[in-house]
């Protein structure tokens, strides 16, 4: 198979039209459409579609992001097996940002889930286009003729044709209704559901690919950013003169000072354009800049945790209540409580921030490693006061997403740039930048308590959360976690408990806030599954069984029924319910694959954790050793998802491991601010996970599963911390319930 290639719209029209080429496009919106004509229509509306060209050769084009979760692979994986093609006749082509593609945003794990039935159904209607040319040309019965592997056969007369000559012919033909295009039965699928290797792995491995970074244009500057250090600080003094004089520094330019709200708007500050990049680099070094850094001064993080602690210590305002808690935790037995907080977080992926613009009086052109290509167009045209259509968004390779990339305000500051100075310009975000002036993963605080009855079971529970809200970057008067935050691990409690209250308390945010790998799950499965673990330690209980006896019996929950508000990541609960013998099973199966039991029975340290996020169930099994000075280490990690269908094995085991080293990440990281200003600035202040912190071996099954493809790239994040902190507890007898866990812990006497 041909590794994915940078292909153009207009020349890949062009090049279709003089090849006498077929093409289906899939309009990615609500009502879906399908439409088949010869590729000299210039006029087909772009979605993400298959074209096949008079040498047979297939083009399918990827509307979403290729961040390292092989969403490439997966889409001509799909579009292949249900149009029968040959997978080495098969190349990706990346789509540009435009909203004729429908909803590009690549986060919250949905590439698949929203669009497998539409992909097979453009598989399927180009394969059945084929067979109709086929028949009519040979004067057969359509159900004669069969489709396999790139070729057309009819077996009674024994011809057969390459799918190249049949092209033309299926270009005059009317594109069949949806209805009456026949899917592939499982049983039958060829390439969905199994391991294939990556298609950009040769140009990845071979330096050809083209990540943000990598981006040339003739005539190209660079530019790096000295941005305000505290959130909406201005310049309140320059001095730019010894940065003019580096040899290859051009000019310095100050950028718009932000206002609120912050959103995906360029950050201010003084940019130094250059030749290159050092030089770049040299130059914003040698800039004398006093700030005026204004309100957000006053933050600390301290402080700042302890006013959200005594901010869930009182009653907040209640978003799911069954029972009559206060009673149930009066008459309990015994009464536990705990308080969990988590720091802020940067997404840190390995390839910082970059975009490349060139601009002129009427148009646009943006080459950014971008999630959201349509937020990046809009935001471009809004700063540029152009129309939407006369920005062109480039989506290069990313090296690593997690959340970051979906803010388009690095595109929004080469945009600017370039406009000022009249040649293409790229921006550059350092690894300080990107850690010092990020939008941050909110820091957390919870509290947790609950009632234990005379026999161990919980007949209470009362949980309250407060986080500056993701929505306060967008409007800074919102300070009470939102519902759709909420919804991410806590308003779905899986908990088979009678008495049961959530609420939630405000909180102020002093940074951006914004999304990073499984969002708020983070923080919610860290302290529900922590506490799991402290109550089964309470009763005296294997901390396995406990957990099986809080999720209770198999059933639907429906939350709505409850009173609830609940989006259920934005798909139906008829569809995609909260299933909790789902959530069981992984618990059953990650505890048989680890030998649960006998491990335990030997002194082994293991810790158990299981999470319902973005429709998939995980659990995970975290083992542990420390040695004499302290130092933890992970022998091994048991990994078991049930995500639906499933389209590469291979990509989603790789999502596991990587998953779980980033949720090893989010235990061990953090993010402070001291007068405003973050304190970390590189990987020797900002702790991610090391090659002697990574487990030695993550041992990953995959749950054969016939329900619908549901998320794989953010769920086995959310489940690594709280596993992570139960093996510790069991090893030296400290709990763990302030993130980061610290590298080095003295054993405690038990």
């Amino acid at each position: 198979m041909s590794a994915a290639v940078d292909l153009q719209r207009r020349r890949f029209l062009s090049t279709s039209a003089r090849a006498g080429g077929l093409l289906l496009s899939v309009q990615l919106l609500p009502a879906v459409s399908l439409m088949a004509q010869a590729a000299v229509d210039a006029t087909l509306a772009p979605g993400l579609f298959v074209a096949i060209d008079g040498k047979g050769q297939v083009t399918v084009t990827c509307h979403r992001s290729e961040m390292g979760q092989h969403i490439h692979t997966a889409v001509a994986q799909i579009v292949a097996d249900e149009l029968e093609a040959d997978w080495q006749r098969v190349s990706v082509a990346q789509g540009l940002g435009d909203p004729k593609y429908g909803d590009q945003n690549t986060d919250g794990s949905r590439s698949v889930r929203r669009n497998l039935t539409r992909l097979r159904q453009a598989g399927a209607t180009a394969r059945l286009m084929l067979r109709q040319a086929a028949a009519a040309r040979w004067e057969v019965p359509l159900e004669e003729v069969t489709a396999e592997n790139h070729r057309l056969s009819h077996a009674a007369s024994g011809r057969s044709a390459d799918y190249g000559e049949m092209v033309a012919a299926a270009t005059q033909l009317a594109v069949p209704e949806a209805e009456a295009v026949p899917l592939k039965e499982r049983k039958d699928w060829r390439y969905i559901g199994t391991a294939m290797n990556h298609v950009d792995l040769d140009a990845i491995l071979a330096g050809t690919a083209v990540f943000g970074h990598d981006v040339q244009l003739a005539d190209m500057q660079v530019a790096v950013i000295a941005r305000p250090p505290v959130l909406f600080g201005t310049v309140k003094s320059l001095d730019d003169t010894a940065a003019k004089a580096v040899t290859g520094v051009s000019q310095v330019v100050r950028l718009p000072a932000l206002t609120a709200p912050a959103a995906f708007k360029a950050l201010g500050g003084v940019a130094v354009i250059a030749s290159n990049t050092w030089a770049a680099i040299r130059g914003r070094d040698a800039l004398k800049i006093e700030w005026e850094h204004g309100a957000n001064a006053s933050y600390d993080s301290p402080a700042f945790k302890d006013a959200l602690l005594e901010s869930v210590r009182k009653p907040g305002e209640s978003t799911r209540n069954q029972g009559d808690v206060d009673a149930a935790l009066a008459s309990a037995a015994q009464r536990v409580s705990a308080e969990y907080t988590v720091p802020h977080l940067s997404q840190a992926p390995m390839e910082t921030p970059a975009a490349t613009a060139r601009v002129s009086a009427d148009s646009a052109e943006i080459w950014a490693c971008t999630q959201t290509p349509q937020a990046t167009r809009g935001m471009v045209a809004q700063a540029l006061g152009l129309p939407p259509e006369k920005v062109t968004v480039h989506v290069t390779m990313l090296g690593g997403g997690f959340g970051r990339k979906s803010k388009p305000d690095f595109s929004v500051e080469a945009a600017l740039l370039a406009r000022e100075v009249g040649k293409p310009v790229k921006v550059i975000w350092t690894r300080e930048d990107d850690i010092r002036n990020g939008y941050y993963h909110s820091v957390s605080a919870q509290r947790i308590e609950a009632g234990l009855g005379a026999d161990g079971q919980v007949t209470a529970w009362l949980h309250r959360t407060a986080f500056p809200p993701i929505p306060s970057t967008f409007d800074p008067s919102q300070k009470l976690p939102s519902i759709g935050e909420l919804r991410l691990g806590f308003s779905d409690n899986p908990f088979e408990i009678a008495n049961l209250r959530l609420e939630r308390a405000p909180a102020e945010a002093h940074v951006r806030i914004g999304w990073l790998r499984s969002v708020a799950n983070v923080y919610h499965a860290f302290a529900i599954q922590s506490f799991a673990h402290e109550l089964a330690v309470a009763a005296k209980r294997d901390p396995k069984d406990f957990l099986l006896d809080l999720i209770g019996s198999a059933r639907h929950i429906d939350l709505g029924k409850l009173g609830v508000e609940y989006d259920n990541y934005g798909d139906s609960l008829e569809s995609f319910p909260i299933d909790t013998g789902r959530l069981s099973n992984v618990v059953r199966a990650v505890a048989k694959r680890s030998d649960w039991s006998a491990k335990r029975a030997q002194g082994r340290f293991l810790g158990i954790a299981a999470h319902r996020s973005f429709l998939s169930y995980v659990a995970t099994v975290v083992e542990v050793e420390v040695n004499d000075a302290g130092q933890w280490s992970i022998p091994a990690a048991f990994v078991v998802i049930d995500a639906g269908t499933v389209v590469n094995l291979d990509s989603v085991r790789a999502q596991c491991e990587g998953g779980s080293i980033y949720g090893l990440s989010c235990a061990i990281g953090q993010i402070t601010a001291t007068g405003g200003v973050i304190d970390q600035s590189n990987f020797d202040t900002y702790t991610v996970a090391r090659m002697n912190q990574a487990p030695k071996a993550i041992d990953v099954h995959i749950v054969d599963s016939s329900y619908p493809a549901a998320g794989v790239g953010e769920p086995p994040t959310p489940p690594f911390a709280p596993a992570l902190a139960n093996a510790l507890f069991e090893a030296t007898g400290q709990r763990f319930r302030q993130l980061p866990i610290p590298l080095t812990i003295p054993k405690a006497k038990r």
